[in-house]
This record gives C-alpha cells, sequence and structure tokens, in this order.
C-alpha cells in the first residue's frame, strides 16, 4: 500500500495530580475547549471532553502521524501551564503522572460521547478510582495499587 490510512479512536482518562479537585465551574469549559483544541492542532480530531472536579477524560482520534504518548504529553503540558494563567486559585495545578488510554470501535463513539458528557452525575455515586478500576477489568489491563494511583 502506498499510503498509510489509520483511524483509531482514544478514550483517555487521567487525574489531576493526587486527585485535587482543581477543575471548578469556573474553569472547567474553558479547560475541556482548550484541550481540544490541542488535540486539533495536533490533527487529533477531539470528539468529546469532559470530566469532573479531579479528572478529564478526552475521546479523540488519534492522528497517524502522532503517537499517544506525544499526544498525552503535549496535553498535560500545555493545559497544566494554560491553567495556571486563568487565575492564582490553579497556581498550584499540576496532573498525574500516568494516564489510561482504551480504543474505541467506531461503533461505539456515541455511547462513549454520552459517557463523557454525564461525569457529573456518575461521580455523585463513584470515585475515579473505581470507574479506572471498571476500565481496567472491562479491558483486562493488569495494574497495580500501589503506582496506578500517584
Amino acid at each position: 500500500m502506498s499510503q498509510s490510512l489509520s483511524k483509531v479512536y482514544l478514550h483517555i482518562a487521567f487525574s489531576t495530580k493526587y486527585r485535587q479537585p482543581f477543575i471548578d465551574g469556573a474553569v472547567k469549559e474553558r479547560l475541556w475547549s482548550y484541550m481540544g483544541g490541542i488535540c486539533r492542532k495536533m490533527d487529533c480530531d477531539p470528539i468529546q471532553v469532559g470530566g469532573y472536579t479531579d479528572h478529564v477524560h478526552i475521546l479523540c482520534q488519534l492522528s497517524k502521524n502522532v503517537s499517544q504518548a506525544d499526544l498525552l504529553e503535549e496535553v498535560k503540558k500545555r493545559s497544566s501551564k494554560w491553567i495556571k494563567t486563568v487565575g492564582e486559585a490553579y497556581a498550584d495545578f499540576y496532573w498525574q503522572k500516568g494516564y489510561a488510554a482504551f480504543s474505541v470501535a467506531p461503533l461505539s463513539i456515541s455511547r462513549v460521547v454520552q459517557y463523557i458528557k454525564t461525569q457529573e452525575e456518575r461521580h455523585s455515586r463513584q470515585t475515579f478510582q473505581d470507574e479506572m478500576r471498571g476500565f481496567f477489568k472491562k479491558y483486562e489491563v493488569e495494574y497495580d495499587e500501589r503506582y496506578v494511583w500517584d
């Protein structure tokens, strides 16, 4: 094949450092938009960005020219720098070191969009850690509790 073709959808999740509830109503919509813009600039079409006070979910189409690790490095680095410029309340904002990323089948896109849109409702009854444990189980991801949350 003389042309490289790709259509890979990723559902990415990561939290603030120590799951600090920095993402409040004053900043969340602007943060989601900013993160989507970073994805767009990296040719990783953002489909839905959202989350809760201590974490974010991104559903995007991964560019054939960008690695998953490079995308996450840029999204986290640029958004962390940006949020610190928003106000003094965010001066100590940091993302956790790691992330989780899961492949999404094209037929499941609308379900994942809805999942991300209903984060506030979901987290009235479920922690970020329990949410992630559910994903790890569903996707058969082995992990060590001692290292995954820091």
